[in-house]
């Protein structure tokens, strides 16, 4: 494990902690993530009564250099999860340690998919199907949801989409006093990414697709960005959003919010979101807005 010299000058206190509580709907790739937080260095504690988490948490903050980094994974095995998480957030928030909450979710028709091909039982599972099941189980974890900090939609993210994501995401490379910003581009063809706090429709620029020598190049070569910035529309859509993620971005930041994800959509998300998605990210990281992380969903999904 890499320490900062900071940390190893001096006894680790629980702010150098970092807690992570993954919870999220069976099938949506919480065995996946937890293996990615193994790979960080993570102590990864899975299927947990609910009753032993307050324990849990006493234990990780009596011993701050054995559990440095937690992730504790958190779903419908524990019983009842609102109040078991609510018992767990309390124990570390009480003293000193403020987890991060990551949520994984996927449609339901992706959900349906992947226990078909798994042929693993539903925790919940009853005589009513797996629909049903799935159902029951996002209304159980709905408080759960509305309390996470990041929410995150792996229907059509790929094993490496994920990763990028949830590092992207972690609050240990993030000053608590400052605004995470991811900037996703994604075609609306494909879906509007849950995850994303707000949504901005670019469709309305000439699209590169339908001009000729464009259509195989992606929003990050310099032929289709010069093509979409040369729209004087860009332009202002670019300076409208920039203005306005200035003001609001400070304000979500005093609510207590510390992540916010803004999804920008073309048609297929290859082209004009793209380009705009890396032009917004420029412009609020010289504002000095917080650290700002790009993905690009459907150019890494192909």
């Amino acid at each position: 494990m890499v320490t900062s010299p900071r940390v190893a000058a001096r006894e680790r206190s629980p702010a150098d902690q970092h807690v992570v509580a993954l919870s999220g709907l069976s099938g949506a790739g919480k065995t996946a993530t937890a293996k990615l937080f193994e790979d960080l260095g993570y102590t990864c504690v899975d299927n947990l009564p609910g009753e032993l988490l307050p324990g849990l948490a006493d234990l990780i903050v009596r011993e701050p250099r054995r559990f440095e980094r937690v992730a504790i994974v958190l779903d419908a095995r524990a019983g009842d999860v609102p109040v078991a998480f609510a018992a767990m957030r309390g124990a570390l928030e009480g003293r000193g340690i403020r987890p991060q909450v990551f949520f994984l979710e996927a449609r339901d028709e992706i959900l349906i998919r992947r226990y078909s091909e798994t042929r693993h039982r539903h925790p919940l599972e009853s005589d009513r199907g797996i629909a049903d099941s799935i159902a029951a189980e996002r209304r159980l974890l709905e408080p759960v949801r509305n309390e996470a900090d990041v929410v995150v939609d792996t229907s059509e993210l790929s094993l490496r989409e994920l990763k990028a994501l949830i590092f992207a995401q972690l609050w240990t490379s993030v000053e608590p006093d400052r605004m995470a910003v991811q900037l996703i581009s994604f075609g609306f063809k494909f879906g509007v990414p849950q995850e994303a706090d707000v949504v901005l429709d670019v469709r309305f620029l000439q699209n590169p697709y339908y001009v000729a020598g464009l259509r195989s190049l992606s929003g990050l070569t310099p032929e289709v960005r010069d093509f979409v910035l040369g729209q004087p529309l860009a332009g202002s859509f670019l300076d409208r959003s920039e203005e306005l993620l200035a003001e609001t971005i400070p304000a979500y930041l005093e609510e207590g919010k510390t992540r916010l994800t803004i999804a920008l959509g073309c048609t297929g998300g290859y082209h004009r979101s793209i380009v705009l998605a890396e032009e917004l990210a420029t412009r609020l990281r010289a504002r000095g807005l917080g650290p700002v992380s790009v993905l690009h969903r459907e150019l890494e999904s192909g």
